[in-house]
């Protein structure tokens, strides 16, 4: 739920009351949670990166998975674990490798797990890529920059330098408008 902190006011009682105002119903999560502890997370928002860039990308990747031969997740997957900073390493317990890389591919398509060894015994480490569906706009840039460099080696038409900077530039202005 989107919103912005509209009031702050401390109880007798030292706890504190956080107040926030949303424009969707709160009415169900009230019903659902009303006296029951929760975890509350705040982030400062941000727009989704526009489905501009998101399309622009699968199109390469058909073609690039046309041009090879090849399945166009795989295309997808490789691209992911081409570029940097999408993913995490965790040393996992080597008899709960197996769930947590079943697990954590449940989330989509480009969430994958590379496994190597760790120097702990009884441990293995598991690099965990991030899908797209989570990239932030620079995150996005980079892999759309892998897949640009991929359809060029193979000869297939990519949209300029300028036309991808211009619509990454609006992508970052959706996700930073200015105030």
């Amino acid at each position: 739920m989107t919103g912005e902190i509209s009031g702050i006011s401390r109880n007798m009682d030292g706890t504190w009351n956080l107040s926030f105002k949303v424009k969707d119903d709160p009415r169900q999560i009230w019903s659902k949670f009303q006296g029951t502890p929760v975890d509350v997370e705040i982030k400062k928002h941000r727009k989704k990166r526009s489905l501009d860039a998101n399309a622009y990308c699968w199109v390469l990747i058909d073609q690039i998975a046309a041009n090879m031969h090849l399945d166009k997740a795989e295309v997808y997957r490789e691209a992911i674990r081409g570029i940097g900073g999408v993913s995490t390493t965790v040393c996992v317990p080597d008899n709960a490798v197996e769930k947590i890389r079943q697990g954590w591919s449940k989330n989509g398509m480009g969430w994958q797990t590379e496994t190597t060894k760790s120097k702990i015994p009884g441990c293995t480490n598991v690099v965990m890529y991030y899908g797209s569906s989570v990239y932030d706009t620079y995150q996005m840039g980079l892999l759309i920059d892998h897949v640009v460099q991929d359809a060029k080696a193979l000869g297939i038409e990519t949209l300029t330098p300028q036309e991808i900077d211009q619509m990454m530039r609006m992508e970052h202005e959706r996700q930073h408008p200015a105030k």
